[in-house]
């Protein structure tokens, strides 16, 4: 229970860790970082859907349904997209047009995906835990080692430009770490339903990768590309992803 626990508080960590970089700040936002660190944070969550989250779907649907595994995958992906593109529709952010609107959209976005991340690391706990999946120690971890590292960036792109701003380091700190503070909640809620989860788990870890490249498609992607010509944004997209697929093979 103690590696659980500790594995379930990794991906916050990640975003805690990324929300202290304020107080490294001296200078305004550097929009050459913040396209470096969108475009990383999108490689890696781009990487962690399909590896960490589509693949083991479509194995574990393999067992029962053989061919038609593609159906919990897929269908789970396309309500995960759903999900979060009704949440944009019903949810709307009214803030001040400009920069600050951007800021505050990407803070709910960072915020509503990090709700199925955090399932999905109580998904795969719960699996270990229950022994219903074929899910060892190190691929749990891994997937917790790769949101907590995709989420630093994360961290740090909501509280930088809070700060840059003129909003207080304290208070732009503690606006990034509230954003993460939903994984480990979600997570602890789907370790108590193991027994309704585990029987789910290829639904449900499909639709954590669909929530989370709905936020690469609509908010990162964008982001790390607007008025950008040095390709800045491509070659941190492709550090991040490189990164998640190295620590999936070879800590899976």
């Amino acid at each position: 229970m103690i590696e659980i626990s500790k594995g379930i508080l990794i991906p916050f960590l990640g975003t805690s860790l990324g929300s202290a970089c304020v107080f490294l700040m001296k200078n305004e936002f550097s929009q050459t970082l913040r396209r470096i660190l969108m475009g990383f944070a999108a490689g890696i969550m781009t990487a962690a859907s399909v590896w960490s989250l589509l693949i083991p779907a479509l194995e574990q649907s393999a067992e029962t349904l053989g061919r038609l595994a593609f159906l919990p995958a897929a269908g789970g992906f396309l309500l995960g997209i759903g999900f979060l593109l009704l949440l944009d529709r019903v949810l709307p952010v009214e803030v001040a047009e400009g920069e600050s609107r951007s800021n505050k959209m990407m803070m709910l976005a960072v915020t509503l995906h990090n709700i199925p991340e955090g399932m999905a690391v109580g998904v795969v706990y719960a699996g270990l835990l229950c022994g219903g999946a074929d899910i060892t120690p190190a691929a749990a971890l891994v997937l917790a080692l790769g949101i907590g590292i995709q989420n630093f960036p994360e961290g740090a792109i909501i509280s930088m430009p809070l700060k840059a701003e003129g909003m207080n380091k304290s208070k732009s700190f503690w606006m990034g770490v509230l954003s993460g503070a939903v994984e480990p909640l979600a997570a602890v809620l789907t370790l108590f339903a193991a027994g309704l989860v585990v029987p789910a788990m290829p639904c449900l870890l499909s639709f954590a990768a669909g929530a989370m490249i709905y936020v690469v498609v609509k908010e990162l992607i964008p982001e790390m590309s607007v008025e950008s010509r040095s390709g800045m944004g491509v070659m941190s997209f492709a550090g991040g992803f490189a990164v998640m697929m190295i620590l999936d093979v070879a800590l899976g």
